[in-house]
């Protein structure tokens, strides 16, 4: 078992591993690299950080079209990882699946998607799954204040609740879906409150504050092992970058340059450092190297990623379902 200093430690790595690769990638869409849209999770690393630190390996995850995040915090292979953002053959689904649709299943990751709150019926089913088969395993299923207006989000809450589901529901309620504020699209100004609802569990956390989101989800995960059913917790937080890459022209039409940069300033990365700083867990050579280490391991994952050859046209149909 990892001590507290150490555990602190990999959260750090994470989180900026997450940063450096979205970093990486926003670089690469500039430069007309990375075919499709991209979605960056740049201001959010903290949730999916300590979420999935409260997971085991055998434990599943359903994601969002803003995925990059959980799919690393969670083990994902960044090589791998970029290759598929490239559309190479050997990126995790082969160059087919791009940004939004990263998989893993030996690892639990269950694909992220690109429908909104579609990754919450998925997580209903891997839950159900685990019930059926008597395992202590747990789902995480991440979506955003978007997704929380959608029918999937009801139903999905519903049936967990009914079946005493071992489901945790991640809202990251970055504030915008798309451009629409959630000030604008819902009557409640707290989502988690929707928890009473059903008769689940549920709580809300500073999503900036990596610490407290994981504590919250360890809670979740623990009540979840024990049968006592789903979880509704919500992580407010805040996305820098535009809805998708390409958006900046149009930006400040929904937001404002002050707000941005009011977020910016409880950067979750940021805060962290301090906290490390301040119990003397790194010093500032400390948090270089590991920034540097992070740098190395995102240059090599381009590199693998760039070296991987094209997908074969006649390559199209494999991997498909087929009932034959």
């Amino acid at each position: 078992m990892k001590s507290q200093p150490q555990r602190m430690l990999q959260l750090y790595r994470t989180m900026l591993l997450i940063r450096r690769f979205e970093e990486k990638a926003m670089e690469l869409k500039a430069r007309q690299v990375i075919p499709g849209l991209l979605h960056l999770y740049i201001g959010e690393e903290a949730v999916a950080t300590g979420v999935c630190a409260a997971l085991r390996q055998d434990d599943y995850i359903s994601s969002t079209h803003r995925g990059h995040g959980h799919c690393i915090a969670k083990g994902g292979n960044i090589s791998l990882m970029m290759a598929e953002l490239l559309g190479r053959e050997k990126g995790y689904c082969h160059g087919k699946g791009g940004s939004m649709h990263i998989a893993d299943i030996d690892l639990g990751i269950l694909g992220a998607n690109g429908i909104v709150s579609a990754g919450m019926p998925i997580a209903g089913g891997a839950a159900l799954s685990i019930k059926m088969r008597g395992t202590d395993q747990v789902v995480a299923c991440f979506f955003g204040d978007g997704g929380s207006n959608q029918g999937a989000f009801h139903e999905s809450l519903n049936l967990a609740a009914v079946w005493k589901l071992p489901v945790i529901y991640i809202c990251e309620n970055n504030q915008y879906a798309i451009s629409v504020a959630q000030s604008r699209s819902g009557s409640i100004r707290d989502i988690y409150l929707r928890k009473d609802a059903y008769g689940i569990q549920g709580g809300m956390v500073d999503g900036n504050d990596v610490m407290a989101v994981h504590e919250a989800a360890k809670e979740a995960v623990a009540r979840a092992r024990r049968g006592e059913g789903p979880t509704l917790l919500e992580c407010k937080t805040y996305r820098w970058r535009g809805h998708y890459e390409g958006e900046a022209d149009r930006t400040y039409a929904y937001r404002s340059k002050k707000e941005i940069e009011e977020w910016m300033e409880r950067c979750p990365i940021k805060r962290f450092q301090r906290v490390l700083l301040g119990k003397g867990i790194l010093n500032q050579d400390g948090l270089n190297q590991v920034d540097q280490e992070t740098q190395k391991d995102l240059e090599e994952a381009v590199q693998f990623a760039q070296n991987c050859p094209w997908p074969e046209p006649q390559d199209a149909l494999r991997d498909l379902y087929n009932e034959e």
